[in-house]
């Protein structure tokens, strides 16, 4: 072995302790609150690996949102294509695309690195805080998920106008995100009422509440399908 394949391999463990480091302070932190020194005194490295592995904290953000954002979504399209697939040209039934939708993020946790208190809570970091930050590649790669999601959607939900689907895809993201990233917050703010579920339960609760809530008011009159305001005064 020489000594370039050496240097070569030991840059590599480097830069994978980097990544495992900031990946678990981002989690536990949030991402505003971690620093290059705290990621590097975590992986054991020194200050100036940061750059040379990433060219900047930005670059190691973008690396930890493309390890984790971008199997989710392949995950998403290949579980709508099967679904789509078996469905043929009936619309998807919906409870089926909310477990299309969600799920990967179960069966992502096993390839981690991480906790799966961890996993989900960087996650949900991710998915809030990160949104608007994403990586040009990550965010084409979003939206063409998200564009397939909610055409499914769309055909699932066919009395729904444009816009009221939007938001009501848009309100049960947003269930979601909170979720994974503050179940520790409920648990503690409700002294353990809200018990230790597995993901499982967690997952089918999510279904059901976001079933009805994307169905609410459909078939109940005419209105319904009008938008918020034929049913509330603001």
């Amino acid at each position: 072995m020489g000594v370039s394949s050496t240097k070569a391999e030991h840059g590599a463990v480097t830069r994978q302790r980097l990544l495992e480091a900031a990946e678990e302070l981002f989690s536990k932190e949030g991402f505003d609150r971690v620093s290059v020194r705290d990621i590097t005194d975590r992986a054991r490295a020194n200050v100036a690996a940061v750059n040379y592995h990433f060219g900047s904290r930005e670059g190691l953000v973008e690396q930890v949102m493309v390890r984790y954002i971008d199997p989710i979504n392949e995950e998403r399209l290949l579980r709508l294509d099967q679904l789509e697939k078996k469905s043929g040209k009936r619309a998807v039934p919906l409870e089926e695309l909310l477990d299309a939708f969600v799920r990967p993020f179960v069966s992502q946790v096993r390839k981690s690195e991480l906790s799966e208190r961890l996993f989900y809570k960087l996650m949900g970091r991710l998915c809030g805080d990160q949104a608007a930050k994403m990586p040009v590649g990550v965010e084409a790669g979003f939206m063409k998920m998200f564009t397939r999601f909610q055409r499914a959607f769309a055909k699932a939900l066919p009395e729904l106008s444009e816009d009221d689907l939007v938001w009501r895809v848009h309100f049960m993201v947003g269930a979601m995100i909170h979720t994974m990233a503050h179940a520790e917050t409920l648990h503690r703010f409700t002294h353990g009422a809200s018990g230790t579920p597995s993901m499982e339960e967690t997952l089918s609760r999510f279904i059901r509440f976001s079933v009805a809530g994307m169905r609410e008011g459909i078939g109940r009159n005419e209105k319904s399908a009008k938008g918020p305001q034929s049913e509330f005064e603001f």
